[in-house]
């Protein structure tokens, strides 16, 4: 297959970053729509939290199976259809008037969702010659790095002025014009969809990862709000989830065509590789969580004020990607800039663990455009490292594993994030009624003032203490979000010692080549 020139590589430059964008956005937009989800279909916001969670559930459950699915039906056409299956899906989104109807479209539209981003890279990378994919693996990062960011601040934009509807409307025109291209630019490979009857498909292996993995991410997304252990659906799932990988696990190690290829972990870069992409999944996905919780519920921004907060100083990430590609494809080592991503992102939680309860929008900007650097060091070092030591052959399992264990480590974080703010709430305002010094003075005098303003002697007292209960609530929200920020930061401390465990295997042109190829197909 002839690598596209001028207008045409431009298209599929265009065309493959804006579906995993239109994809990524996807993943963060709904997170600020909640609230007006919620009323509008007649439930909590417990309950329409699941519009979050079977989209997540779908994305680590296909997200393994991306390179199998590629190769069986062929490329072009199984990213078409995946393009196609998650327009649909979005307009069926927009389209539902009950919460189950909504849930379910989320989960198919999680399902063509995880195959755009996977895919997209690996289209993207074909239109270079194999000296240039760490540019454009670059050029891909910037989409990886602003898709989430752009999500909330589109998100409550759309709020802000119009109806949750429109965060999945406007995915129909994108998806249509991204299709009508993908199909007119993107070419066959030449083996594309020659081999299916040579393909073995791991039908076991398939419903053990979809049992075990589904589970695992059910139990992490919903465990703080069903009360953990204390809920029966998250017992069942547990066990579920423990049976399911472990039986997967002694399976795929077993069998000679797994669906999943377990065996690369036996190489220990790629081992301790796992562990550092485990903590940046956790980081990225906790930090996008809860900055703009605490923007919002204790610092009162609104969801476009704490959208656009994130937008500018991510800027910095997206021009500094194509930068550490470029520097990378010189045969620079990755693990410094592992290290000093590591190191950028603690610094980043230690500095939003000491802001004060009256802190600016501006005023989050240097921490956050540290955080940006770090992300930016982290991300394409990591998928990098993850090869370094792998045979050929092996590349395309190791990178998928590396982002399955990113997604794992998201899903992680944000469940530990969860269960530690309500932990540390309680612990707090336990501390603060305690010590409160002439609470009922305090209210007393609270309620004459209200009664003087207003003339309500009745209702006066019992809207002193509501005033004092939210003071209260927000100081315990405020010092229990600093403390999860301070978690993060021992994570990504505790960490960078295991960088000793790396090595660097110097790779020839051909060797670099397949591994950035593997990097796209497995991404």
């Amino acid at each position: 297959m002839a690598t596209p020139k001028g207008f045409a590589r431009a298209i599929i430059v265009l065309t493959t970053v804006t579906a995993a964008v239109m994809e990524l956005i996807d993943t963060s937009i709904v997170n600020v729509a909640l609230n007006d989800m919620s009323g509008s279909l007649g439930v909590n916001i417990e309950d329409i939290s699941w519009v979050i969670t079977s989209y997540a559930i779908a994305n680590v459950i296909i997200i393994p199976l991306t390179g199998f699915l590629a190769e069986y039906f062929g490329r072009k056409n199984y990213y078409i259809t995946s393009m196609i299956i998650f327009t649909v899906a979005s307009y069926m989104c927009a389209q539902s008037t009950s919460l189950v109807e909504i849930i379910i479209w989320r989960f198919v539209q999680g399902i063509g969702g995880g195959a755009l981003l996977s895919t997209s890279q690996a289209i993207l990378f074909d239109a270079f010659e194999p000296q240039d994919r760490p540019m454009a693996s670059g050029l891909f990062g910037m989409g990886l790095v602003l898709g989430p960011t752009l999500g909330p601040t589109l998100g409550g934009y759309i709020i802000d002025h119009a109806s949750w509807p429109l965060i999945f409307m406007i995915n129909i025109p994108i998806g249509i014009i991204a299709t009508l291209l993908s199909f007119y630019f993107i070419e066959k490979k030449e083996d594309e969809g020659k081999k299916k009857k040579d393909i073995h498909i791991d039908y076991n292996g398939i419903i053990l990862l979809a049992a075990g993995i589904g589970c695992l991410q059910f139990v992490l997304e919903r465990g703080e709000s069903e009360d953990w252990f204390n809920s029966e659906i998250i017992r069942i799932c547990s066990i579920i989830a423990a049976v399911g990988l472990i039986t997967f696990i002694i399976y795929e190690l077993n069998i000679k065509h797994p669906a999943v290829n377990l065996r690369v972990l036996g190489n220990r870069n790629l081992a301790f590789t796992t562990i550092f992409t485990f903590v940046a999944g956790f980081g990225l996905f906790t930090s996008v969580f809860v900055y703009p919780v605490l923007a919002q519920r204790v610092l009162g921004f609104t969801a476009f004020e704490t959208g656009n907060s994130l937008l500018l100083p991510t800027l910095a990430a997206v021009i500094m990607m194509p930068i550490i590609g470029k520097t990378m494809s010189k045969g620079v080592t990755p693990i410094p800039f592992v290290v000093v991503g590591f190191t950028f992102f603690a610094i980043y939680s230690v500095m939003s663990a000491s802001v004060s309860p009256d802190v600016g929008k501006n005023d989050f900007f240097i921490p956050l455009l540290i955080r940006a650097i770090g992300i930016s060091m982290c991300q394409l070092p990591l998928i990098n490292q993850a090869v370094a030591g792998l045979q050929p052959k092996d590349y395309a399992a190791g990178i998928s594993l590396n982002n399955m264990i990113r997604q794992l480590g998201g899903a992680f974080g944000i469940a530990m994030a969860n269960n530690y703010v309500a932990n540390r709430y309680a612990y707090h305002r336990s501390n603060i009624v305690s010590t409160m010094q002439y609470g009922a003075e305090r209210a007393t005098t609270l309620a004459q003032g209200i009664a003087a303003k207003t003339g309500d002697t009745a209702t006066a007292t019992n809207k002193a203490l509501s005033i004092m209960n939210a003071s209260v609530e927000r100081q315990s929200y405020y010092l229990s979000y600093l403390d999860t920020f301070r978690l993060i930061a021992i994570f990504f401390i505790a960490v960078i010692p295991f960088v000793a465990f790396l090595r660097v295997k110097k790779k020839t042109a051909e060797e670099q080549a397949a591994a950035a190829k593997a990097v796209a197909e497995s991404h």
